[in-house]
């Protein structure tokens, strides 16, 4: 078994019955634009199963940046000799008992599950045929769950498996799909760097902050533009995943999550 027949198994087939669960039981109740509703319960169930990962990183980002003023000390103490400026950065971690790697580790694990459900929908906003239909249900579990005929790619009026760029000259309001992306990306990229506390460092932290700084505008952008070139199912994917952090960084950092969370890692906001 190759690697891309792993991770289908791990990832991508688990994700396709969990979203044609969703549709099966959305569009059984009447409910219009089932698909498009299903791809908006998907991605916040994917980010409720995410929660403790995310608030994971987050509490690291925390514990790193106090730490940032020690680790400047260091730098600055041993410039001279990188093994020794090494040594004494991790002795700091085992004090303070931070683990570095803390932060990454849970984005590592994040990566499969979001790259297993982006590849979910772009096979799903694409199914027009019946080819596709007995693609998608060869990798359904369960009979009764197996879709009967090819499932509606519209949603409140527009077709999820087309793209603005293409769209937008008959329709130009879908050019608002990528701009609310966009904008939606620059408030979570705000939120997430405004509610880090910041402390003066070397130069090295310094263009470290300049970067991110650019970066805030940059990102944003750039999630616009593949808004605009990617299919609408995708967007609303996207969409719901930034909404979703947004309302999950307002309440692990926001008024009243701030201060329990200041508090276990000893910031004082």
């Amino acid at each position: 078994m190759g690697i891309f027949e792993i991770f289908n198994t791990l990832f991508t087939n688990p994700i396709i019955n969990l979203l044609v669960a969703s549709y099966q039981s959305i569009n059984s109740i009447g409910i219009p634009f089932a698909l498009g509703f299903s791809i908006i319960l998907l991605t916040v169930l994917i980010r409720l199963i995410l929660w403790p990962l995310t608030a994971a990183q987050v509490k690291s980002a925390y514990q790193m940046q106090k730490l940032a003023p020690l680790m400047r000390d260091v730098k600055e103490k041993y410039k001279e000799d990188k093994k020794k400026q090494q040594e004494e950065m991790m002795r700091v971690y085992r004090e303070h008992k931070i683990n570095p790697a803390a932060g990454c580790l849970p984005l590592l694990i994040q990566m499969p599950i979001i790259f297993g459900l982006y590849q979910v929908l772009i096979m799903a906003v694409a199914i027009n045929s019946n080819d596709g239909l007995s693609k998608l249900n060869n990798v359904i579990y369960f009979d009764f769950l197996k879709l009967s005929t090819v499932w509606d790619t519209m949603f409140l009026g527009v077709p999820l498996g087309a793209t603005p760029s293409k769209l937008w000259a008959a329709a130009p309001y879908l050019v608002l799909i990528p701009v609310l992306t966009g904008v939606l990306q620059f408030l979570l990229s705000k939120m997430m760097t405004s509610d880090i506390p910041q402390v003066p460092g070397t130069k090295e932290d310094d263009f470290q902050a300049a970067f991110q700084k650019q970066s805030l505008f940059i990102f944003p952008v750039m999630i616009g533009f593949f808004s605009f070139t990617l299919p609408v199912g995708l967007s609303l994917y996207w969409n719901t995943f930034t909404i979703f952090g947004i309302l999950q960084q307002y309440l692990l950092v926001g008024p009243g999550g701030a201060a329990k969370l200041f508090s276990k890692i000893g910031i004082k906001k």
